[in-house]
């Protein structure tokens, strides 16, 4: 059986600061804010490059509270360019940590769900 993960709910606090964090800080891609009805507007991002996206929205049925997502992880081919860029965005990104399965930078949206960037090692690099 196949099967692929495509959607995951991001709680968050302000949808519009939200919306802005995502895509004019991160560089996400927006793929659909559509107003349903007066209590349901769904937004769907994509990161560049995933087959993976994340939605907000008002009514969009989550009981998480904003800024209880943790560790979601995106693989980038150079983390410190995404470092650098993230950093020029205005997103408060940290150092750039190198463990023996890779090198990191970490970052929070605005409600402080937290992301990890990770730049994977070559096969055969210890």
């Amino acid at each position: 059986m196949e099967m692929r993960l495509e959607l995951v709910p991001v709680p968050v606090s302000d949808v519009e600061r939200a919306k802005a964090f995502y895509v004019d800080q991160v560089g996400f891609t927006l793929d659909h804010d559509h107003t349903v009805n007066e209590s349901l507007r769904f937004i769907q991002l994509t990161p560049p490059g995933s087959a993976c996206s994340v939605t907000f929205g008002d009514g969009i049925g989550t009981d998480m509270t904003p800024g209880t997502v943790k560790g979601l992880q995106l693989v980038v081919p150079d983390v410190q360019g995404a470092h650098d860029e993230l950093e020029a965005n205005g997103v408060a990104v940290s150092a750039v940590e190198d463990l023996p399965w890779g090198r990191f930078v970490y970052f929070n949206d605005p409600d402080g769900n937290s992301w990890a960037l990770q730049e994977i090692p070559a096969r055969g690099e210890p």
